[in-house]
């Protein structure tokens, strides 16, 4: 496993990343027990950076990180910890506290859940549009200076506000979707992020299981499982969609890897200032997303990725993608 630096002034950590969002309901029913497995085998082989957020299954998910980090050495893991999104007792979420306090609120519980005393990266979940990213960053830069936190992330904002907030403290790096069939980061965002010095943690590396290699057209989502409202996979969208991989896997068939594989290497490839975040729930996943490492993209390799297109329909549904600061710029 490469270890390298999480942006100008971040950790060290490894090029690799686990996210754990899927352990905790978001894509439905999960096995408790071969989470804390896959959280394991991943430390095994080398993975430090693990990410969570206070909101995946309202505590659940960092309580399960708790667990699975006892007996391990702290001080070789990086935890990622997003906070400020708000759900009812159903689950349903109703919008993003940045305000001071609510930061300061939010780490504590944070830090008790995970059973640490200081958090890696702390970063909000999207931008609270009724408070300023200034005071949001500001507010974890008190933390920071306490000793509770060690580095600042961000997650899903716009090139102008990563620069608001770098000009308040050093962001060590900004966590946003970026896949092969999702580059809308490219435009603006990833070159104020290299203009800064700050690193791109990339989630839905495998556009959420839909290029994986194992979705099918007639493939249902399970109870509680978040892609059935996403408009990527439903109607003509998911035809389209599964035609991509289809093509992606031409490409992996001719370079004896899978699709998941290829598209990790892809992400893999478009820097070391990019570190793919896989959501693996499973040993085999987390084998199959390992093994991404091994793969060598040729130039010839990339243009034929590169030709692939975007995916069709939004990442999210339309109110979901309403609070997202990355897609205004």
């Amino acid at each position: 496993m490469q270890i390298q630096k999480l942006g100008t002034t971040g950790p060290r950590t490894s090029a690799l990343g686990l996210g754990l969002m899927g352990m905790s309901g978001m894509y439905g029913p999960s096995d408790e027990a071969e989470s804390v497995a896959t959280i394991h085998a991943a430390l095994d082989a080398g993975v430090t950076l693990l990410d969570t957020g206070d909101f995946y299954g309202m505590g659940h998910n960092e309580m399960l990180l708790g667990r699975a980090l006892k007996g391990r050495d702290r001080d070789q893991v990086q935890i990622s910890v997003k906070f400020g999104a708000q759900r009812d007792p159903s689950g349903a979420f109703l919008g993003f506290d940045g305000r001071p306090q609510a930061v300061k609120t939010s780490v504590a519980y944070s830090l008790q859940r995970l059973g640490v005393d200081h958090i890696d990266v702390y970063r909000p979940a999207r931008l609270d549009p009724s408070v300023p990213i200034e005071e949001t960053v500001g507010a974890i830069g008190e933390l920071v200076e306490a000793g509770y936190v060690r580095h600042i992330g961000l997650s899903e904002v716009g090139a102008d506000t990563l620069r608001r907030a770098a000009a308040v403290h050093p962001i060590a790096d900004l966590q946003i979707e970026y896949a092969l069939i999702t580059r809308g980061v490219e435009d603006a965002i990833l070159p104020a992020a290299r203009e800064l010095g700050v690193a791109i943690t990339a989630y839905g590396v495998l556009s959420r299981g839909l290029i994986s290699g194992h979705w099918t057209p007639r493939a249902e989502t399970a109870p509680g499982d978040f892609r059935g409202h996403l408009p990527r996979f439903s109607g003509d969208n998911l035809d389209r969609n599964l035609a991509l991989v289809e093509t992606l896997r031409g490409v992996a068939d001719g370079l004896g890897a899978t699709v998941a594989q290829v598209a990790i290497a892809w992400v893999l490839a478009q820097g070391d200032d990019v570190f793919p975040v896989v959501g693996s729930r499973t040993r085999p996943r987390l084998a199959e997303a390992l093994g991404a490492l091994d793969v060598k993209l040729t130039g010839a390799d990339l243009a034929a990725l590169d030709a692939l297109g975007d995916a069709a329909g939004d990442r999210y549904d339309p109110t979901q993608m309403a609070m997202l600061d990355s897609e205004r710029g």
